[in-house]
């Protein structure tokens, strides 16, 4: 395995991560945010309070989007075992 192929290897996994993850930390990022402000206008300083809506949110996004992001998943581990003789010289 010469150094180009582990380079190539680790930016394809990269945004493959890098793909999956974003819906989710947007989700999380635009309710924490909606959150935030809301207690900044009501002078609410309590840290807990984002907890559960981001959890929420979470949980709606994998059940909207976990079909999609199971598939880049498999499709990425499909094309690494079927190049598995490149890695393995």
């Amino acid at each position: 395995m010469t150094i180009d192929t582990v380079t190539d290897l680790t930016s394809k996994t990269l945004y493959v991560i890098i793909k999956t993850a974003t819906p989710l930390l947007l989700i999380s990022l635009i309710i924490g945010l909606a959150i935030s402000i809301f207690q900044t206008v009501t002078s609410i300083q309590e840290q807990t309070l984002t907890f559960v809506p981001k959890v929420l949110g979470i949980f709606v996004g994998i059940m909207i989007l976990g079909h999609w992001m199971m598939n880049n998943m498999v499709d990425f581990m499909t094309e690494l075992w079927a190049d598995f003789t490149l890695y393995v010289r």
